[in-house]
């Protein structure tokens, strides 16, 4: 025997201060499988909305707001949009075709789309359909990004020892990523995800490998060399790992074809694994571990620039090299990595998040990374 619960449709509030207009409103929602609430003036719509659990709000008020305590379509968006918790709430404001002033002023005020009154039903169900998918895909995205947030604090309880190092790559992969022209925000994403996650397949290899003060054995380093794939593994069910996963796998490939999983050579290599990598390495160069030094500016420079070509893109060498001449040259500047938080980038409260690095020292001039 199977069990099969009944779809939940959408919950719509229909605000509409003239009775023929709003019962028309619901007819055609019900009619569509939709359930629907009504309120009969603005203040009423305003006082439901919070505590409703509406999933969408259709403004159709006439009557003027302009002189009296009565709430028009503009004041109600406006005051709705002042309320943190209706920030997101789609909302459909219902406007006389001709007056587009009163249309511009809705939408203004936080309206997300509008129907022209008389109001055709096509017209306001394929509106409506759209402002529901918009919303659907904030809700996917905000759950990504807690997904996202989870993950890099399970990667920094696994080893604490390079706090901020996720961070610090995320906000110089963003802006190199910016700078050879991945300037979309599903790139931008993308490259900011991979980076904060480009080490969580760590999560699966032992913490005696990971913690170990020494150099590993070919064993130990076959181990290690796992992470990438175990990584991808982790995240793929995440609707968003299409626009990091590859980032996650191919981090550790190298440009003449010698790097790990699958070697991948030159162009063949995801761009942004590409950025990653660079960035990666001179952030690891960079920073003290319980079993390496840290190299000084100058000394990780000349590591990338003997790693052009043979471990990193010499493109994005270049570039890269380029930003950090001008945060040398400007430490306070607003492109400063540092000072980029990557809670602010995507939206999410900062968390504190590191990566795990294999043990062993780095020997100058062998390649960099696990």
């Amino acid at each position: 025997m199977t069990f099969a619960s009944a779809p939940i449709m959408p919950l719509v509030l229909v605000v509409g201060d003239d009775a023929s207009s709003r019962d028309a409103l619901v007819r055609l929602l019900v009619l569509e499988g939709y359930e629907a609430a009504t309120a009969p003036d603005g203040e009423a719509g305003l006082r439901a909305l919070p505590d409703g659990g509406f999933d969408a709000v259709v403004v159709d008020l006439r009557r003027s707001s302009t002189g009296g305590a009565m709430v028009g379509g503009r004041e109600f968006c406006r005051r709705a949009r002042r309320d943190p918790r209706l920030a997101a709430l789609p909302v459909l404001l219902v406007s006389d075709r001709s007056d587009m002033a009163a249309i511009a002023a809705g939408l203004a005020a936080g309206a997300d789309d509008y129907v022209g009154r008389p109001f055709h039903q096509p017209e306001v169900m394929a509106r409506l359909r759209s402002v529901l998918r918009l919303r659907q895909v904030m809700v996917r995205n905000e759950t990504a990004q807690s997904v996202v947030a989870a993950l890099a604090n399970a990667v920094e309880a696994k080893d604490g020892t390079t706090q901020d190092h996720c961070q610090r790559l995320a906000s110089r992969a963003v802006l190199l990523a910016d700078r050879v022209g991945l300037a979309s925000e599903v790139e931008r994403d993308g490259i900011i995800f991979g980076a904060l996650l480009h080490d969580v397949g760590k999560i699966g290899i032992s913490e005696a490998i990971l913690r170990k003060p020494g150099p590993l054995t070919e064993e130990e380093w076959l181990e290690i060399r796992r992470h990438p794939e175990i990584g991808e593994r982790i995240c793929r069910p995440l609707e968003a790992a299409r626009l990091f996963a590859p980032i996650l796998r191919h981090h550790h490939e190298h440009w003449d074809g010698t790097g790990y999983p699958d070697r991948l050579r030159g162009a063949d290599i995801p761009l942004g694994a590409r950025i990653v990598g660079v960035v990666d390495a001179f952030d690891a160069m960079t920073h003290e571990r319980p079993y390496s030094r840290a190299l000084s500016v100058n000394q990780a420079i000349e590591e990338l620039r003997r790693g052009s070509g043979r471990q990193f893109d010499p493109d994005l060498v270049a570039v890269f090299l380029g930003l950090l001449h001008q945060e040398l040259s400007d430490p306070d500047a607003a492109t400063h990595a540092t000072a980029i938080p990557v809670a602010r980038m995507i939206d999410i409260p900062r968390f504190t998040v590191g990566t795990v690095r294999t043990a062993g020292a780095d020997a100058v001039g062998e390649p960099i990374g696990p």
